[in-house]
């Protein structure tokens, strides 16, 4: 039977390296995993020595160990929930046809076309070969990779099921990716009815109405209120254009500096969570990724005070965020999470009841995806509700301050008819 020389990561994070029989690499791979091994490097004894892994960086896993590589990513870069699910899909598929973290990172760096993407699986194989583990390296690129993410890479190098954890990372990404795709697409229409909506209003007033009041200006009428406020109008906007521009901008300046200090922000988020009707979106999309990512969390076995660490920074609403470190330390006095949610009226009923039937059942991680399912239906019951009403709402805004706009023109018109009219008698 062949022997293998194997380098491969034990739970503890410390590297082995030794040989063993099997009948192909494949094989190889799976005693290791069975032994709750990952995998770093496998070939035949015969073929090449075993010292693959300096000694020093074994002795040290968790040594940092940056690379001034110029085809590496750089530690602050960020990429697309794109090319993170491209990434991810790519090693789940490789890792699972049996190949080592050593190959398919390998093979990554060869075959990935994105530069960035390159750039990444060349920096997590150059650790991986300095002696670091996969989650290790991963924490190096926290803009690229969340906690929730190198949490389950964690779990799963200790647990010997990296592939898995992948795998099911990857439909997790695939979730929020389509939720977010929904999101952006829905309300596409309505940002460009709104946009276009601008632009007619400006060309109207910039090009037609000073061709208007040049004409009527020859007349000497008298001017009727209408048609004096459009002039007006357009005055502002075509000679104090600079001052709207100062205005706007002290106004972005002041809610920056009120925004700054945590109390101002909180105070801010806690605005928008409430603000009627268009705050809807961004509430049910919070309670559908919420439920999504806690069934995974505990399908892969995170404990539920884990989760919630993990859970406070989803929302990007640091009122929310307060709320469940609010639920977080309840969580831990003892209290059942429904229970502890229910306290900061952050959840609908609906979802608290269905979440404290999981946990009397036992079924958590099922209920939770079935409420991911239900709110993801909800938030698009929502959207469509949006993405209806906003165009409604910018057409009339359009169509009455056009009516208006004509009106005042149509009233200087019929003055000017009714002077030249009087002349003539």
């Amino acid at each position: 039977m062949p022997e293998f020389s194997y380098v491969a990561r034990k739970p503890d994070g410390s590297l082995i390296r030794g040989t063993l029989q099997a009948n192909d690499r494949r094989a190889a791979i799976l005693q290791i995993e069975q032994q709750k091994g990952v995998p770093i490097k496998i070939e035949p004894a015969a073929e090449a020595p075993i010292a693959t892994v300096p000694q020093a960086a074994a002795s040290q896993p968790a040594a940092s160990s940056q690379t001034h590589d110029p085809t590496t990513l750089a530690p602050h870069a960020k990429i697309p929930i794109a090319q993170l699910f491209l990434f991810t899909e790519q090693l789940a598929h490789l890792l699972s046809a049996g190949m080592t973290l050593d190959q398919a990172l390998g093979i990554l760096v060869r075959r990935l076309q994105e530069a960035k993407l390159k750039g990444l699986s060349s920096a997590l194989h150059q650790a991986l070969v300095d002696g670091r583990s996969l989650s290790q390296a991963m924490r190096d690129f926290p803009r690229v990779f969340s906690p929730l993410y190198v949490n389950m890479v964690s779990a799963g190098e200790a647990s010997g099921a990296l592939p898995q954890i992948l795998r099911r990372l990857v439909a997790h990404i695939a979730d929020i990716k389509s939720l977010r795709d929904r999101v952006q697409q829905a309300l596409l229409y309505p940002a460009a009815l709104v946009l276009v909506g601008i632009c007619l209003i400006i060309i109207f007033m910039t090009v037609m109405v000073p061709q208007l009041t040049k004409f009527l200006k020859t007349t000497g009428q008298a001017l009727p209120a209408a048609t004096q406020m459009l002039i007006n109008a357009n005055y502002l906007l075509t000679h104090y254009w600079w001052v709207l521009i100062l205005a706007a901008a002290g106004i972005f300046g002041i809610w920056k500096i009120a925004t700054r200090s945590p109390e101002g922000r909180c105070a801010w988020d806690r605005f928008v969570w409430h603000f009627p009707g268009f705050s809807r979106i961004p509430r049910y999309r919070f309670y559908a990724q919420f439920a999504r990512t806690l069934a995974t969390l505990s399908e892969n076995g995170v404990t539920l005070l884990k989760s919630l660490e993990l859970l406070e920074n989803i929302a990007d609403n640091q009122w929310v965020q307060q709320r469940m470190v609010t639920v977080r330390s309840a969580v831990i006095d003892g209290a059942g999470l429904s229970n502890a949610l229910r306290q900061e009226v952050l959840f609908p009923e609906l979802f608290l009841d269905m979440m404290a039937v999981g946990e009397q059942t036992g079924r958590f991680s099922e209920t939770m995806a079935m409420i991911a399912d239900v709110h993801e239906r909800e938030l698009d019951k929502q959207v469509q509700f949006v993405s209806t009403l906003v165009p409604l709402l910018v057409i009339i805004v359009i169509a009455v301050m056009v009516g208006v706009m004509v009106y005042a023109i149509l009233s200087a018109v019929f003055g000017l008819t009714s002077g030249l009219q009087g002349r003539i008698h």
